[in-house]
């Protein structure tokens, strides 16, 4: 065949799959063409392409699925050829139809065979008829309520039901019980209907326990086939997987070598071209199954690309430029271990509801040869409540899975976001978990291990000593210093001491900060700790009462503490807020700057009204901060020999 080589290429995508496939254009010396929305118009990948053309409104159905406006800007670009990305249209056969009848080369397999696995029904008769195992399952035409039933009755429960045309988690019930089946057929139905445009079913005995296994096939149209090994999709959350690897870990010889015979032999039954994920289901034992076949680039296809060293999105360039694969099977070699991980825009503390807004910090992890990062967003970027939640995709190699792990784990905690919620801790615990390291996996595997997974941060007086040890440190002694605003507590013949308040949920915390040469002693809340510390623009490390690296961001009003990948918020509260200037009934300030002279009182103290309670010295004057009503100290705000600004609480009395 004669080869159609391309000098511009239209992703019809977004976000990072879409700056992915820019990338590789570039490289390959291609223009590029991106389509946007109205809430991309801002985004990374209409900066990057060297063409960008408004399709539609924000909604996906007026924008990246509509296929009439993705071809007219094909038309206008005057692109040769469509990448679909993931996604979308990637798997819409009438969109690849379009591309051929309008003359544009469709990155992807042919109609045909997208329509031959889109139904999975269709796909497992397909698969049945060449001899590729099964789960044994009903996957017919009659669709009747009775049928469906029965074919259940016969599998044996537990049974898992499937939307037919499904993805995603989408229409997919496990049913434990004949009582339960008619509700779970409706509710799949409604969803199926509703997602796919297609309420087709079908059933399968319920594997308890399996694990997730893939293969990535390439062909192309000369009949040629190979295989580029196998990934581990097993940890996933409401079906959708969040951290893939590759290759499968501990997985037996003979089980490998099965899946990418059987991968390849269904790639060839259907005449496929370009790249495909066949993926199966593992009993962990002596038994592997065949699920449903990808016509398209994974989400995950980054791991391959890391222990092969092979551009995938250039492979798929090529096959649809009519030129054979680009290496044949004994060609392709593996090389070490790989994992990613998806992170999201999501908290995991409110069941994983999307977050949405913009980014105030993201502080990403430095791309390496053994750290890859695909995003697509940017500093100060938003993320809307249009499109999925996946901020960007982290990917680690190593020679080996432990030092893949160790490698991601450095990763995670050198990635920083806040303004948003994101999974990010949740992420670094689920791979360092000790199931986990020992490659205990399963699709149940997080279902097993919640009981161990912290969704919210940890608090401790930890956090408020690291916070103002690194405003300590980042200060600036030779410049002009203003001495009724500048919180330093300095005498002569002694240490240098500092006092910063900072506001967690909704209670003050102080911490006090001396120093020794480099010897620290913080006093924060109710702890004192010792430490050695050292400071490089946001990381800081210490030693002493206990070790750790803290990635600290100083803000004007606000300061972050990052460590184990939790981020921990602290107002700081360096005068009275409007509010407490206001509640003078309970908190006494200083009515200028001055410098506190003594304090009269400590917290739990019973007092008596006009009864000193703080002695400070301003303009050489003396001035007594006195009780204005019975009661008692709830909390002493101020330290002897401090320099306070005028309005700052110094105590605060109930009573």
């Amino acid at each position: 065949m004669k080869a159609h080589y391309f000098s511009k290429v239209l992703i019809a995508n977004r976000g990072e799959i879409a700056c992915r496939i820019i990338r590789t254009l570039k490289q390959m010396g291609i223009r590029s063409v991106a389509v946007y929305s109205d809430a991309d118009r801002n985004a990374l990948h209409v900066e990057l392409a060297d063409e960008a053309i408004h399709i539609g409104g924000a909604s996906s159905s007026e924008s990246y699925l509509n296929i009439p406006r993705i071809m007219a800007a094909a038309q206008q670009s005057k692109a040769n050829a469509i990448h679909p990305g993931y996604g979308f249209l990637s798997e819409n056969a009438e969109f690849a139809e379009q591309c051929e009848i309008h003359g544009i080369r469709f990155i992807g397999p042919s109609a045909t065979a997208i329509r031959a696995m889109g139904s999975k029904s269709a796909a497992k008769q397909l698969m049945e008829s060449i001899g590729i195992p099964l789960i044994p399952g009903y996957h017919g035409d009659d669709q009747s309520e009775s049928r469906l039933i029965s074919e259940a009755e016969k599998i044996g429960f537990p049974v898992l039901l499937k939307a037919a045309m499904g993805g995603g988690g989408k229409g997919m019930r496990v049913v434990h019980s004949a009582e339960d089946l008619p509700d779970s057929i409706a509710s799949c139905r409604r969803e199926a209907l509703a997602s796919f445009s297609d309420d087709h079913l079908l059933i399968e005995k319920y594997i308890d326990c399996p694990r997730h296994v893939e293969v990535q096939i390439f062909c192309d149209e000369y009949g040629n086939a190979v295989h580029l090994f196998e990934r581990d999709c097993s940890i996933q959350r409401r079906h959708q997987k969040i951290i893939e690897e590759c290759p499968a870990p501990d997985l037996p010889d003979h089980i490998r070598t099965g899946l990418h015979r059987d991968a390849i032999a269904a790639a060839k039954a259907i005449q496929y071209t370009g790249a495909g994920t066949v993926e199966f289901l593992y009993d962990g034992r002596d038994h592997y199954y065949f699920m449903e076949m990808n016509t398209r680039l994974q989400v995950e296809h980054p791991v391959t690309e890391m222990i092969t060293g092979q551009d995938l999105v250039e492979w798929q360039i090529l096959v649809a430029q009519s030129l054979p694969l680009p290496k044949k099977q004994d060609e392709i070699v593996q090389n070490g271990h790989s994992i990613e991980v998806r992170i999201c825009a999501e908290n995991p503390a409110t069941d994983f509801m999307p977050s949405i807004g913009p980014f105030q910090i993201l502080c990403k992890p430095m791309p390496s040869p053994n750290i890859r990062l695909d995003s697509g967003v940017r500093d100060a970027d938003t993320i809307s409540i249009y499109y999925d939640s996946m901020i960007a995709k982290l990917i680690t190699w190593d020679k080996s899975r432990d030092g893949a792990i160790r490698r991601m784990q450095q990763a995670l905690e050198s990635f920083c976001i806040s303004g948003i919620e994101t999974n990010i801790s949740y992420l670094y615990q689920l791979i360092s978990n000790a199931d986990f390291q020992q490659c205990k996996l399963a699709t149940n595997f997080i279902a097993a291990n919640q009981h161990s997974l912290q969704l919210t941060a940890p608090i401790s007086d930890r956090h408020v000593a690291v916070a103002a040890l690194h405003e300590y440190l980042i200060e600036t002694p030779d410049q002009a210093i203003d001495e009724w605003s500048f919180n330093r507590n300095w005498r002569a013949n002694s240490r240098k001491g500092s006092i910063y308040r900072y506001g967690i949920e909704g209670k003050i915390k102080i911490a006090t900060v001396s120093e020794d040469g480099f010897n620290y002693r913080i006093n924060a809340g109710d702890s004192e700790f010792q430490l050695e510390a050292t400071n490089s623009e946001n990381l800081l490390r210490v030693t002493g009462s206990f070790n750790g690296a803290f990635r600290i961001f100083q803000k004007t009003a606000e300061t972050l503490v990052f460590n184990e990948c939790f981020c921990v918020s602290m107002k700081k509260t360096l005068q009275a807020t409007g509010t407490e200037k206001a509640d003078s009934a309970r908190k006494l300030t200083s009515p200028m700057p001055g410098v506190i002279s003594s304090i009269l009182v400590e917290k739990g103290q019973s007092v008596k009204r006009g009864q000193p309670l703080v002695v400070m010295e301003a303009m050489k004057m003396e001035h007594v901060i006195r009780a204005n009503r019975d009661g008692e100290i709830m909390e002493v705000f101020c330290l002897s020999g401090e320099t306070v600004g005028s309005n700052f609480v110094l105590v605060e009395l109930c009573g």
